[in-house]
């Protein structure tokens, strides 16, 4: 069990992928995300091993959620800013998760 305060520490935000590149450096497919969380944090960029479901022009104007405060990582050359969130399908491909209406970028989940 964690304090509500321990959740109030990941900062889990919306925002609209703007932009997709393929990723063939890495190791598992994936693809680089670039994602807008409006004015107060701009755009963050990510990789994610989501090509079993999506394709470049299905995640492109896509609202996605993400952790924004965990420090950037780097994966082979990229350095990956955010850590876009999803749920494993039946055979471990990734579902992204997203708002089921429009909400600005940059909204905070609570």
């Amino acid at each position: 069990m964690i304090d509500y305060s321990d959740f109030e520490k990941v900062d889990i935000r919306v925002g609209t992928v703007v932009k997709v590149e393929p990723f063939p450096e890495a190791r598992k497919p994936a693809f680089k995300l670039h994602v807008d969380f409006g004015p107060a944090i701009g755009v963050r960029k990510t990789s994610a091993q989501v090509t079993v479901h999506y394709t470049p022009e299905t995640l492109t104007g896509r609202q996605v959620a993400a952790v924004v405060n965990f420090p950037p990582r780097q994966i082979g050359k990229f350095m990956s800013e955010i850590l876009v969130l999803g749920f494993p399908d039946e055979n471990g491909a990734v579902v992204l998760i997203h708002p089921d209406l429009p909400v600005p970028n940059g909204g905070k989940l609570f």
